[in-house]
């Protein structure tokens, strides 16, 4: 249930693709070899191969949608996607919706805590929940035949949770614990303080915990008023995958979710803007050994046509990690210059989308004497891109593109989640061949503009936390934002 889990899932591959399809070149020359001949194949044919298993998609009367993929497991994963995270807080509530993540568990009007937690272990099942900042997720893995207890289950704690005055005592102290444990981990710490100066006195530039005083004040009158304000039926999806059938799962859907209120006369509450800012932050603290820092720009969102390209360009730059056994041979150029250069202990190249705005960028974890290499590197890397990145190594990068995006679907619950972000994020299920023929469609040329659209000269977002003396002003680093000849 932590949001630190959340956040880390949120800057993995999550297949951010965009609603417009990009025809690759060549498509139409394509066929298919039958014996000696050739012949084109029909449209038909290729719809009906578009997406095997089909992801079939019903909406409820309230708004709310509801949409499964059936691969005949005897296992299954369900799950209600809700479009509701931090982002739709304020300053003064900030944390409440992970708050109320926590109270779901804790007991309902039929149900006690103990009872709940007893009847999930007799099936054998598991049940847990996410916040993030546009998105919180429940959800239950069962038995296929278990299918329709676990949607009464996540229906009834989403809909008749107590939230019972002892309860919400309890966990204020069991968040505040999560809270510690969140700081010892400096990579969230940094994306954290990345996102604060990245979205200034924006409801992104704050955390999913809240702050400590928010903890301490949160009453069960702020947990009911953000179900009643956010709770309603056009924001949520009922995501199933696994041994499922979906005429099950609709009518299941209407018996336990018709009733949820739909959108009210004035309209569901608007997506509070956020903007992004070039600057910096650091917190120096010489005593620890390593410095951590992210320097970011800012990228698309989810539905931008933008985002495959820079999917595509963040695979080019990649990941390493000293205990990996390669490095001078890896694919990735910045990764032969860490490992020769003994430049830093691991970095990763991460493209975190939301509605309307995402941050690209890197997380390095450094030696103190290193920093200064490791920045001047990593931007000479990144204006690589913009200016002569190769057809080699836009095909290389390409196909691990699509290797990650397939092995991340290796089971229930990522299809569920998948299924359940993009429904929430495109109104639907983009099938894998149609992600496959827009990475595809890419070439060296696209990712020169794209990335000079988005990097070049452009005024990045720095968060830093450690021995940070020898990192560079914020000037010098803006400067290594662009190309001098030399």
């Amino acid at each position: 249930m932590a949001a630190s889990a959340a956040r880390s899932a949120a800057r993995r591959l999550l297949l951010p693709w965009s609603a417009r399809l990009v025809r690759a070149p060549g498509a139409a020359q394509r066929g298919v070899h039958v014996g000696t001949g050739r012949c084109t194949v029909s449209k038909a044919a290729t719809e009906v191969i578009l997406n095997v298993p089909e992801t079939r998609v019903s909406p409820l009367e309230n708004g709310l949608q509801v949409a499964s993929e059936d691969s005949g497991l005897s296992t299954c994963t369900v799950g209600l996607w809700i479009d509701a995270g931090s982002r739709y807080e304020n300053e003064k509530n900030n944390g409440t919706a992970h708050f109320l993540e926590h109270m779901a568990f804790k007991g309902t009007k039929k149900r006690s805590q103990l009872d709940l937690e007893l009847e999930i272990e007799n099936m054998g099942a598991h049940l847990n929940a996410y916040t993030s900042r546009e998105q919180t997720v429940y959800y239950a893995k069962a038995f296929s035949k278990d299918l329709p207890r676990a949607v009464e289950i996540l229906a009834d704690i989403i809909q008749n949770s107590t939230l019972g005055e002892a309860e919400i005592e309890r966990e204020r102290g069991v968040i505040l614990r999560e809270m510690q444990e969140v700081e010892t981990n400096l990579q969230e710490v940094v994306f954290d303080y990345l996102h604060a100066t990245a979205y200034q006195n924006t409801a992104l530039g704050r955390t999913i915990l809240g702050p400590t005083e928010n903890i301490k004040s949160i009453n069960r009158n702020d947990l009911v008023e953000y179900i009643t304000t956010h709770y309603k039926g056009p924001r949520m999806v009922l995501a199933a995958a696994g041994g499922v059938s979906h005429d099950e799962l609709l009518d299941l859907a209407k018996c336990h979710f018709g009733n949820l209120p739909s959108a009210p006369e004035g309209g569901l509450p608007p997506l509070p803007p956020c903007s992004f800012t070039g600057s910096e932050i650091r917190i120096r603290d010489d005593k620890m050994p390593l410095a951590h820092l992210a320097i970011a720009v800012e990228a698309a969102g989810w539905a931008d046509p933008d985002t495959i390209p820079l999917m595509v360009a963040n695979t080019l730059i990649g990941n390493w990690d000293r205990s990996f056994g390669g490095g001078v041979n890896l694919s990735s150029k910045l990764a032969q210059i860490a490992c020769q250069g003994n430049l830093c202990h691991s970095f990763q190249s991460f493209n975190t989308c939301y509605t309307d705005t995402g941050l690209w960028g890197l997380y390095m974890v450094c030696e103190p004497s290193t920093i200064q290499d490791m920045v001047h590197f990593v931007q000479k890397e990144w204006i690589r891109l913009c200016t002569s990145v190769t057809e080699n190594e836009v095909a290389r990068a390409k196909n691990l593109l699509k290797t990650n995006m397939l092995l991340q679907l290796d089971g229930s619950t990522p299809i569920c989640e998948d299924i359940g972000r993009q429904m929430l994020c495109y109104k639907r299920r983009i099938p894998i061949p149609e992600l496959e023929a827009r990475i595809e469609a890419i070439d060296a040329q696209t990712i020169r503009e794209i990335c000079t659209k988005y990097i070049y000269d452009k005024h990045p977002a720095v968060a830093a936390v450690g021995p940070i003396e020898q990192l560079p002003e914020y000037s010098k680093i803006c400067s290594g934002m662009y190309w001098r000849r030399e």
